[in-house]
């Protein structure tokens, strides 16, 4: 297993209130040539927590800093003319909390990050710390 220390939350950069599958995800991934979709777990509209890649193998979903972390991504992020918006809805707040908590059980004391924290990309479309702070 690998050395886990940080959570990092992304969004699906999609528009409000759209739902999408994690294969679909995973062929938007595949087709940037990588191996498979780069998150570990995704979170559906409803909360639904999905696994997308396995949580033994690296990630890619933060440029350099895949090594320790685990990729959560939660599908919005952006309005109607495609201008980041904290869309998340309440079930996928929950969600988020809900496995930060499992994980952190599992893995120990993981940081949380947004991927804005690590790159000029407005993702999550929040500043994580804000909204999640509590959990720190």
């Amino acid at each position: 297993m690998r050395n886990l220390k940080r959570i990092f939350l992304h969004c699906s950069a999609t528009y409000e209130g759209k739902e999408y599958s994690v294969e679909t995800i995973r062929k938007w991934h595949l087709r940037r040539g990588w191996s498979d979709i780069g998150y570990h777990f995704v979170i559906h509209l409803d909360g639904e927590i999905e696994i997308g890649r396995p949580i033994g193998v690296q990630g890619a979903h933060v440029s350099g800093e895949n090594k320790d972390s685990i990729g959560i991504c939660y599908i919005g992020g952006v309005d109607a003319s495609k201008e980041a918006k904290d869309t998340m809805t309440v079930p996928q707040e929950i969600a988020f909390v809900e496995i930060v908590k499992s994980l952190r059980l599992i893995f120990g004391e993981l940081s949380i990050h947004g991927h804005n924290e690590f790159s000029t990309k407005a993702c999550p479309s929040f500043i994580v710390k804000d909204k999640f702070g509590f959990l720190n």
